[in-house]
């Protein structure tokens, strides 16, 4: 989508490029943390294989808690929430879902970074539904109608 955006506003693509990236290396970290745990399990290491794991176990959670629960609030939900409500690529309605689902999800990060709600919770799981709906809904609509021809960052390709 990158090409596309950068058309719509450079600074914001780059930054919603960045911040999935962002986002993949703390999955990437939290699944070495959970595969490094499962190799633990597999050894007998003397005795200290409890706190190691107990550490591994702990950074994982920070991982999804930073990762998924916080970096897609700011760059899957405000920035190419915006970004798609300015440049019209999709429904006006639609990207409303992102505005307003972003800055839920990364509240909620940051309320469960300092221990107000529980991870993973009734409060957290109703707060990402608008974002989950943003996700699944962009995705079902790029898929089946693509963007939409008559945006004003399209309009100068399109051939007669």
């Amino acid at each position: 989508m990158y090409p596309i955006l950068k058309r719509q506003n450079h600074i914001l693509s780059l930054g919603y490029v960045t911040a999935r990236i962002v986002e993949c290396t703390f999955i990437l970290v939290g699944i070495l943390a959970v595969l490094s745990i499962v190799t633990l399990s597999q050894q007998d290491a003397g005795g200290d294989e409890g706190a190691i794991a107990y550490t591994l176990a702990a950074l994982k959670d920070w991982t999804f808690i930073l990762g998924p629960g916080f970096i897609v609030g700011w760059g899957n939900g405000l920035i190419l929430g915006y970004l798609m409500w300015a440049s019209r690529l999709v429904p006006r309605q639609l990207s409303i879902l992102g505005l307003v689902g972003g800055p839920l999800n990364f509240i909620t990060g940051i309320l469960v970074m300092f221990g107000t709600i529980e991870q993973g919770g009734a409060v957290q799981g109703l707060a990402t539904i608008p974002e989950g709906l943003w996700e699944l809904g962009l995705g079902i609509y790029c898929t089946v109608w693509g963007f939409r021809a008559s945006s004003p960052i399209l309009a100068g390709e399109r051939t007669a």
